[in-house]
């Protein structure tokens, strides 16, 4: 199973990410400091870390600086209260994958999470076919039945997703965090328009999909 260190000083909120990320089948290494998370990142070697932007001891800035530093490639989801000033493309530049904004759901937050971990899987698989469609994760490239499909971002990104995610029921609320961005997205029914989109040009009956699931009462599954 997959290891996820939690360094954050909120006593409560680590507790409920380590419970959740138990519930999802990972292995939550806790942290209440960044001195502490710092030396764990080193010797447990998890897959993912979760590191809170205010810590003591170490900053969460003095993690991700230190880690990539060291040329520790593991990735790393930044945790920041809304209060805090987060310059995005610093995060980005001394080594975050991502960061999120305190509050935020514990769905939100496991989407990031599984997202985060296959961008940077190292045996993520290039090609996925299913039907008669073939996908080339490398070059962004899509056939149906040999005929090149032309898809907006969005609606490849949505593809990708429900790839990445096969035989999962997936709600809206969290096919919109997760492809549209947790800030940015207008209401569910973009999910509903773009899903239509998809079935429209990569299912063969499209009024019967066979890929493109609708489950009643929660939002989609994808079957390869």
């Amino acid at each position: 199973m997959q290891k996820i260190l939690v360094i954050d000083d909120d006593e409560s909120l680590r507790d409920t990410i380590g419970v959740m990320l138990e519930r999802e089948n990972f292995v939550p290494i806790l942290a209440a400091d960044g001195n502490v998370g710092f030396e764990k990142a080193f010797s447990l070697k998890p897959n993912l870390l979760l590191v809170d932007l205010r810590l003591p001891g170490m900053s969460g800035v003095e993690v991700c600086k230190q880690l990539r530093a060291a040329r520790i490639q593991t990735p790393i989801i930044i945790l920041s209260a809304i209060g805090d000033e987060v310059d995005k493309v610093l995060l980005l530049e001394i080594g975050a994958d991502d960061y999120m904004v305190k509050p935020f759901g514990t769905r939100e937050l496991l989407a990031r999470i599984r997202a985060v971990l296959r961008r940077t899987s190292s045996d993520v698989q290039k090609v996925i076919c299913f039907g008669d469609v073939e996908v080339d994760l490398d070059r962004r490239a899509i056939t149906n039945r040999k005929q090149d499909v032309k898809l907006t971002p969005a609606e490849y990104n949505l593809l990708v997703f429900f790839l990445q995610n096969a035989d999962r029921a997936l709600s809206r609320d969290v096919i919109l965090n997760s492809v549209w961005g947790y800030e940015s997205y207008p209401n569910t029914r973009t999910v509903d328009a773009h899903v239509v989109r998809l079935r429209q040009k990569l299912e063969r009956d499209p009024g019967c999909p066979e890929h493109f699931l609708t489950v009643h009462g929660v939002g989609y599954r994808f079957l390869l």
